[in-house]
């Protein structure tokens, strides 16, 4: 893809483990985390979840479709029905917005988390010192 002035906009291509769900992020994320919620940690059963935040008309699925789940009032969640890869986490207070696990991405080495947030719900044996700044819940506005 081609912006206006002639240069590149930086496509991603990710999966689902077993490649059933595969999609294309265009852009750049507008915030990288590391949520340490209860209910991400449940979604995809890791200790924390890496998650990058995109314009919801930037995400487009090519192959197969996500399974979408309600998991909270005014969460919607998105995964392999074959395989369970949690992929995508959406909420109505932010409805043109989407966020991706960074895992599911085909390199997300270069998207570096700026926050961890819900650091209230983190497991107590897990120890966080990136240096990045950490909130109980979420980033207050005009952090």
């Amino acid at each position: 893809m081609t912006l206006r002035n002639g240069a590149a906009e930086h496509q991603r291509p990710g999966r689902c483990f077993c490649g059933a769900v595969r999609f294309l992020v265009t852009g750049s994320a507008s915030f990288v985390c590391v949520c340490h919620c209860v209910s991400c940690r449940r979604a995809t059963g890791g200790a924390m979840v890496p998650w990058a935040t995109y314009p919801k008309r930037n995400v487009v699925m090519v192959e197969g479709a996500l399974e979408l789940i309600d998991t909270s009032p005014g969460v919607t969640r998105g995964h392999c029905s074959k395989c369970g890869t949690s992929i995508t986490y959406q909420n109505v207070a932010r409805p043109e917005e989407i966020d991706v696990t960074l895992a599911s991405l085909g390199d997300p080495n270069d998207l570096e988390p700026t926050a961890h947030i819900w650091v209230e719900d983190k497991v107590p044996w897990l120890v966080v010192n990136d240096g990045l700044p950490q909130y109980a819940r979420t980033v207050p506005p005009g952090a």
